[in-house]
């Protein structure tokens, strides 16, 4: 099939988005590619297209594992076999998915760059039929990239076991320093194809607004912009009490963050989608591998602390070309706080040293063990039995991963799971001897295939629901029966995962590059800076500004942030027809003519009906011709 029929097939799409097609084009014909497209864009089609028609499996390295999940399971149901392999998983399962990936047909192989690196991934790497290697939010590679990640920087090892085999790499978020890095970082080739696009939304309106009262503004900009709308928070507790708040104001809205239970995330994200929920109300764990394009509103309560964090959130409004708004709500004691969070994000050397004897202890893991080993891992308790300040124990955990010394994984959902390890026999007797277990034996046998030879998964909810028992008695009773031998029982988890990848040493021998340290610490306030400077400026144009950060000097002002509308109400900027002829004159130097469609939009949606009624004057006065759907000077 050609790439254009795959589409088709699986995603239903009849055509790709613009530039999509080159990209896969590239990959196909074997050129290291780098694609940047900014959010909405479509990125994971340039990779996933390639992998349906080329023969082998598709390595996909990503660095959060909720997003990895996400793609797996729409894959799957887009009938393509994918699977993903990340930290926290039991061993016999990376086992089983390695295998299927070496003798089954898995066509994407989802990994996080940590498990990518370990030597058993090498071997079965290494044995597998691997067609491209795919690296997604390629800017983690780079100390200049908002996202840093130092094993990305160890991916190009893989290349070494499939030397042939092209690489794909695709971010949202780049500036020129970060697509330098991701092309060294990845060893690509000569010949090697770069696509991007401009990171600039014509339809995106940037607004940033300084209410007294920003609950009372989130109404009048959800009673003013209809339709749906998200609504980004910097904490857990926030999200509850704003949904809450839109509630009561007659408002369809719910909160969402990593705290709740999967099937309540999913729950109330497929109402969003849908349309049962007009907002939802969220921290950043919203809106990864989300593609809902008619999002009116991308309302921030506060600044994030990067610019490239501030893009893809607000970029996830308006997909489908319509006229959306971003709209950032500011105080200064905002910008106070992003320095405050900035100051503990970055403690002294000698706290990260004391933090990781802490862990130490916490673990109880002595002085030269615990490599490769994984942890269920509460960040709140250890702080507190250490008397860290939660955020800056965080903080050291992130500096002991950047210098390679451990994992801290985000949380992950594992489901129960259970393996019958009776024989049958044994099982059939059991059941005759505890006639109060025949019941939920033969539920799990009748709807669970395989549960002698493998771990098969639970819902545990709906089986409790349907012996009419409590999720708590039902746990209960799978702990008593793993206890008699008959099952081997695995609870749920939904902790983060630590894990170290070196022994344990002691805490004195720690190595951390000061250099890079500090060379990090200060690029993080200068993105901090980049941030309220935004926020607080009232000059210029506010989607200038953001393109200027990732290396877009040569743009024109797009007409429809509250500072270019400013400028058009102060009338710095009316639309005389004499300003409308000279610019469509001067597209009409290399074209004989336009279409009405890309003329009205010149300046922006926002200023369409000031365009519409230049052009016509233009054309009574005999300057422009109309023909059809297109326009011509005489």
């Amino acid at each position: 099939m050609s790439p254009t029929e795959i589409l088709q097939k699986y995603w239903g799409y009849p055509s790709f988005r613009p530039g999509q097609e080159d990209i896969v084009n590239a990959v196909l014909e074997g050129r290291d590619t780098l694609a940047l497209l900014p959010t909405g864009g479509g990125k994971s089609i340039c990779f996933q297209v390639p992998a349906m028609a080329l023969e082998g499996v598709t390595i996909v390295v990503s660095p959060l594992i909720a997003l990895m999940k996400d793609q797996v399971r729409q894959l799957k149901n887009r009938g393509i076999i994918a699977d993903a392999i990340y930290s926290g998983m039991r061993k016999s399962d990376i086992d089983r998915v390695f295998d299927n990936a070496v003798y089954g047909n898995t066509k994407l192989l989802y990994m996080s760059p940590e498990r990518l690196l370990t030597e058993l991934a090498r071997v079965r790497i290494g044995k597998m039929n691997v067609a491209l290697i795919a690296v997604d939010e390629a800017h983690c590679i780079s100390q200049w990239g908002y996202d840093f990640r130092p094993p990305y920087q160890q991916i190009a090892e893989i290349r070494e076991l499939h030397p042939e085999v092209p690489v794909i790499a695709v971010t949202a978020t780049a500036t020129p320093e970060v697509v330098v890095d991701i092309q060294e970082s990845l060893d690509f080739k000569k010949g090697a194809f770069v696509y991007q696009q401009s990171f600039g939304r014509d339809n995106l309106a940037y607004v940033v607004r300084r209410p007294e009262a920003k609950e009372k503004q989130i109404l009048q900009i959800l009673k003013g912009v209809p339709g749906t709308s998200i609504v980004y928070v910097r904490s857990r507790g926030l999200t509850k009490q704003l949904a809450l708040m839109l509630q009561r104001s007659g408002i369809a809205a719910a909160s969402y963050h990593a705290g709740l239970e999967p099937e309540e995330k999913d729950r109330r994200q497929e109402a969003w989608i849908n349309g049962k929920l007009r907002v939802i109300v969220a921290t950043n764990a919203f809106g990864m591998g989300i593609d809902k394009p008619d999002v009116r509103s991308v309302i921030h309560y506060g600044p994030p602390d990067s610019p490239e964090a501030y893009f893809q959130e607000a970029g996830r409004g308006g997909r489908d070309g319509e006229t959306a708004f971003a709209i950032m709500l500011y105080h200064p004691a905002d910008g106070e706080r992003l320095r405050r969070h900035w100051a503990l994000s970055y403690p002294e050397i000698k706290e990260i040293k004391r933090i990781y004897r802490a862990l130490g202890s916490y673990l109880q893991l002595a002085v030269g063990s615990g490599k490769g080993e994984a942890y269920d891992f509460d960040l709140v308790p250890f702080s507190q039995t250490f008397g860290f300040d939660v955020r800056q124990a965080y903080a050291g955990l992130k500096a002991l991963e950047r210098a390679g010394y451990i994992i801290l994984t985000e949380a992950i959902h594992q489901p129960a799971k259970l393996q019958f390890i009776a024989t049958k026999e044994q099982l059939y007797d059991y059941q005759l001897k505890n006639r109060d277990k025949d019941k939920l034996v033969k539920s799990i046998l009748r709807t669970s295939h395989g549960a002698f030879l493998n771990p098969v998964q639970l819902q545990e909810g709906s089986l409790a629901n349907f012996l009419n028992i409590s999720l708590e008695e039902l746990q209960r009773t799978f702990r008593k029966m793993a206890g008699e031998g008959i099952i081997d029982y695995f609870p749920t988890k939904e902790l983060p995962q630590l894990v170290f990848t070196e022994e344990r040493i002691d805490a004195d021998a720690l190595r951390i590059d000061a250099k890079q340290y500090n060379f990090l610490r200060d690029r993080a306030e200068f993105r901090i800076n980049t941030m309220t400077a935004y926020a607080e400026s009232d000059a210029g144009c506010r989607s200038q500004t953001l393109l200027r950060f990732f290396g877009e000097e040569e743009t024109t002002a797009c007409g429809i942030c509250d500072l270019c509308r400013a400028k058009v109400v102060a009338g710095e900027e009316v639309l005389h027809p004499k300003k409308v002829y000279a610019d469509l004159s001067e597209r009409l130097k290399n074209d004989a003519s336009v279409t009405l469609e890309d003329a009205i939009s010149i300046y922006g949606s926002l200023r369409s009906t000031d365009t519409k009624r230049a052009i016509q004057q233009l054309i009574d006065e005999g300057l422009l011709v109309r023909e059809g759907q297109y326009l011509r000077r005489t």
